[in-house]
């Protein structure tokens, strides 16, 4: 019965239309480029921009455990460096999926952008 008080019919509360923030500060520019580009192809920016960011985040650990010997319970066979190139791939996607270092971000908003720049 609350609900009918605030406003004025049975359900929640109206919603605020949410600026989208671009490094900080709100975004009006990537807010009218996201009305011009499908949800599908929102989706399908934002899945590509997490899969860049683990590329790079992959061949980041990679240098940095290029110089790893084979210490620990592997020992130092050829499969250590199989290995370890799965452990490091899986790191990467583990990291992007959580949010990574911000690269997805900046790659999904130029996306977005460029997409919108075509649909004009």
């Amino acid at each position: 019965m609350q609900a009918n008080l605030i406003n004025g019919s049975a359900g929640s509360m109206p919603s605020k239309a949410v600026m989208p923030m671009f490094n900080g500060r709100p975004d009006p520019a990537f807010a009218e480029a996201l009305k011009k580009v499908s949800p599908q192809a929102q989706a399908k920016a934002k899945a590509t921009a997490t899969d860049f960011e683990a590329m790079f985040l992959n061949s980041m650990f990679s240098q940095m455990t290029s110089g790893i010997k084979g210490e620990g319970p592997f020992g130092d066979t050829p499969g250590t460096g199989v290995w370890r190139s799965m452990l490091t791939e899986q790191y990467s996607k583990s990291f992007a999926k959580a949010g990574g270092v911000g690269i997805s971000k900046d790659v999904y908003h130029t996306l977005i952008m460029q997409q919108a720049g075509r649909a004009s």
